[in-house]
């Protein structure tokens, strides 16, 4: 499929699936004219890359561990082939959201104080 048709498979823009391919998310094969061609399993990859991205994860970090996932949440690398240094750049990014999470629950905590004691009794 050409690229139009993948941006409208997946509602992902023309100029973003062209950014996935510099960026070596995607790989389409070239048609005699230049035309970029996709498989159709592409939709999924698009996807799963869309759906990596929104939970935060960088361009760099996806093209590390794209290799090692077959579709959606699913991850079965045997441990012995993840690279260190993929290793390293996932739990640094672990470490980077448990330090929000842990954030949001403090800030959480603070305001339901604050909300318990200015409201009146019984409210």
């Amino acid at each position: 499929m050409r690229i139009g048709e993948l941006s409208r498979r997946t509602g992902v823009p023309a100029r973003l699936l062209r950014y996935y391919e510099e960026q070596h998310l995607l790989h389409p094969e070239r048609t005699g004219n230049g035309y970029r061609s996709y498989p159709d399993s592409a939709v999924a990859q698009v996807r799963q890359i869309r759906g990596l991205l929104d939970s935060g994860l960088t361009t760099e970090m996806i093209r590390a561990v794209l290799p090692y996932l077959c579709g959606p949440g699913r991850l079965v690398p045997a441990p012995e082939s993840v690279p260190p240094e993929t290793a390293a750049l996932l739990q640094g990014h672990i470490d980077r959201i448990q330090a929000r999470i842990d954030c949001l629950a403090r800030n959480r905590d603070r305001l339901t104080a604050y909300l318990a004691a200015v409201r009146p009794e019984g409210r």
